[in-house]
């Protein structure tokens, strides 16, 4: 793994039903995020999917790519823009992960996040800690004093 690396990218399409399930998951029942007049009524420009929803999809690409070689120990994000999730065609999020610094046993991951050509989380920062392979000798020779 080097600085620079892109270690992941991918898209992710949102419609109004993941809207809707995420809600129930989360408990997060804002009307702005399925009632287009709701919306509206509030200077919004339509229904926008949950931050949340988004910051979760966006860690999701360098979760996968780190499988069980090692965890996330930080994430933060900016919320810089909305994502604006349409009645009929949705939304597509896309996420590019690139190493941005390399320590031992660790590094920092910078996400770019984007929907409609312009980024929607700013300083999308994911820690990870990789797990330390350690050397263990198949065979450990047995000494008289232990015998």
């Amino acid at each position: 793994m080097n600085v620079g690396d892109v270690i992941a990218q991918r898209s992710f399409q949102l419609s109004r039903d993941s809207l809707v399930r995420y809600a129930g998951a989360s408990g997060d029942f804002n009307p702005i995020h399925y009632r287009d007049d709701v919306a509206v009524s509030v200077g919004l420009p339509g229904v926008l999917a949950h931050g949340m929803l988004t910051m979760g999809l966006a860690v999701q690409p360098v979760v996968d790519w780190l499988g069980n070689r090692g965890w996330v120990s930080d994430y933060q994000v900016r919320f810089t823009r909305p994502v604006l999730v349409e009645p009929t065609d949705g939304a597509s999020v896309t996420v590019t992960a690139k190493v941005a610094v390399v320590e031992e046993g660790a590094a920092r991951i910078d996400l770019t996040v984007m929907f409609g050509g312009e980024t929607v989380l700013g300083k999308a920062q994911v820690h990870v800690q990789m797990h330390v392979q350690m050397h263990v000798p198949m065979h450990v020779p047995m000494h008289s004093a232990f015998v």
